[in-house]
């Protein structure tokens, strides 16, 4: 449920239409506008498209709108103060209100679980007081309806059978003790196993390296250059034109990274030493 008013939805009715009209007068991407950003590309296609109710609280909307005006040339810091972030407490309230009303339809007496527990503690009472009186019981049950002659009968046909003594723990080792099983160590080369990721331009693409969770290398490559990186756990490539960079993991034959035009981001890891595609957080 939105906490926007209809004053803030008429404001950003307003702000979306000129953030829209002058990103096509410049033939701007909106994905291009969300690498640049940051923001989710869903964000930026509900504020372009006008559905306000699957955007964030009105703080974070003013963030999107500055950004997004400073990527496409406006002033951002003043198209942003024509947002307000104010919510009338009387939204919070019917909102809060909502959740509590939702909550009670689903609530359950409290005497219920007592009384659940009330019984249970009274029979764990009873069987830690008397645990004999429920053994006798118990077997009573099962012996109901047999005579005392049949079960002498039965015990004197079928004799129990010898029990053998356990050993003793001060008894000698046997003479021929089980031999331990060998604990075989990894090697050095899996010890050493590490994932190298050759990028080869086929034209100018935006690229994002990522190296064992640190941020190796950002920015523009035009066509022919070449650069090779390696890692230990994992390697994460994005690009923003995915068309035009070959790939090549541990210097095996180059693949392109997916299709021209497209944002892809892919993960390479030493254990397979090939692309586990990512879902893209924009």
């Amino acid at each position: 449920m939105s906490l926007l008013e209809d004053v803030q939805k008429e404001q950003l009715q307003e702000i979306s239409k000129t953030l829209k009209q002058v990103r096509q007068e410049k033939s701007i991407q909106l994905e291009q506008v969300a690498i640049k950003t940051n923001i989710r590309l869903a964000c930026l296609k509900a504020l372009d498209t006008g559905k306000f109710d699957e955007l964030p609280e009105p703080v974070y909307i003013q963030g999107f709108i500055r950004r997004y005006a400073d990527v496409i040339g406006l002033d951002g810091a003043s198209l942003a103060k024509t947002f307000s972030t104010e919510v009338h407490p009387s939204v919070v309230e019917k909102n809060s209100g909502h959740k509590a009303a939702s909550k009670r339809k689903f609530s359950l007496p409290l005497f219920i679980p007592y009384t659940v527990l009330l019984l249970v503690a009274a029979g764990g009472l009873m069987y830690v007081l008397n645990p004999q009186f429920s053994a006798e019981s118990f077997v009573k049950k099962l012996n109901l309806g047999t005579s005392k002659k049949t079960t002498a009968a039965l015990s004197q046909s079928a004799p129990l059978p010898k029990t053998e003594s356990l050993p003793s723990t001060n008894q000698a080792p046997a003479e021929n003790p089980p031999t331990p099983l060998a604990v075989i160590a990894p090697s050095k080369d899996n010890l050493s196993q590490a994932v190298a990721v050759t990028l080869e331009l086929q034209g100018k693409s935006w690229l994002q390296v990522n190296v064992d969770g640190k941020t190796e290398f950002v920015g523009n490559l035009n066509k022919g250059q070449r650069k090779t990186w390696t890692a230990k756990k994992q390697l994460t490539v994005r690009s923003g034109n995915a068309g035009v960079v070959l790939v090549s993991v541990n210097n095996q034959p180059a693949k392109p990274l997916g299709t021209s035009g497209k944002i892809k981001e892919v993960t390479f890891t030493p254990q397979v030493n090939s692309q586990q595609p990512k879902v893209n957080a924009q």
